[in-house]
């Protein structure tokens, strides 16, 4: 539960941090992408499926909260951003799911003697 929690103050952190790196394009989107694989890779199988969704969940909430400059209230955009954020949480479970898939393919643990 501790890495879930983790994941999810990362996806903020990374989420509020996005609208400062958009001068990169569309390669601004690469960190967001390596972090959900890093966390599959960093979790357990069904934890890594958690912690993906609540990454995703919450760097896409995050980050349209925090760019947004509209001009009605941010409370009436709620629905909205959260309905982004179940899309980012589908891309997390995606690439979280991948990372745990490398870890067990291509990670050989050492023997303890």
């Amino acid at each position: 539960m501790g890495k879930v929690i983790i994941a999810g103050i990362v996806g903020v952190i990374l989420g509020v941090a996005g609208p400062y790196y958009l001068f990169m394009g569309s390669y601004s989107v690469v960190p967001w992408g390596l972090v959900a694989l890093a966390l599959g890779f960093w979790c357990a199988k069904r934890e890594a499926l958690y912690a993906g969704a609540v990454y995703g969940f919450c760097l896409s909430f995050s980050f349209m909260v925090a760019g947004y400059s509209g001009i009605q209230s941010l409370v009436s955009r709620f629905p909205f951003f959260a309905l982004l954020g179940v899309f980012g949480a589908v891309c997390g479970i995606a690439l979280s799911a991948t990372g745990y898939f490398l870890k067990v393919q291509y990670w050989t643990p050492r023997r303890t003697v």
